[in-house]
């Protein structure tokens, strides 16, 4: 790089304000078809495992315990996702999303990366047997 076009840039850039933003201080609206983190609703699921299947990186994992009952486990793995969002598209009872909000990823440990969703099953109580003869 010649001299010349050294001071030149010294110049132009002690006029200007840089184009940098000031990231973690002033954040920006993120984009309308931004592919974040994928959201799993657990009641609309019928445990057809379409996403697993049509999942190109084998990033998602459903275990059906009970699919009377929808008793389902959906294990993502975030460090596998490419955030194709192949698998939302193929969900018939849509109840995958991907979401604009959380895209900000990263993590220091292997574990974060491993989400479990379950859904919340309605627990009975159970009730016990009285004696008739007792009331």
């Amino acid at each position: 790089m010649k001299f010349g076009t050294l001071l030149q840039d010294l110049a132009r850039s002690a006029v200007h304000n840089p184009i940098t933003e000031k990231y973690p201080f002033e954040v920006r609206a993120t984009p309308a078809r931004l592919r974040g983190r994928l959201n799993w609703d657990a009641e609309n699921c019928i445990g057809c495992g379409l996403c697993v299947k049509d999942c190109p990186s084998q990033a998602i994992e459903l275990i059906v315990i009970d699919k009377k009952t929808k008793q389902f486990q959906l294990f993502y793995h975030l460090n596998r996702c490419t955030f194709c969002a192949q698998c939302v598209y193929s969900c018939r009872q849509e109840c995958l999303s991907l979401s604009r909000d959380e895209w900000e990823l990263a993590a220091l440990n292997q574990e974060d990366f491993h989400i479990q969703y379950e859904r919340e099953v309605d627990e009975v109580p159970c009730v016990a047997a009285t004696d008739p003869a007792e009331a």
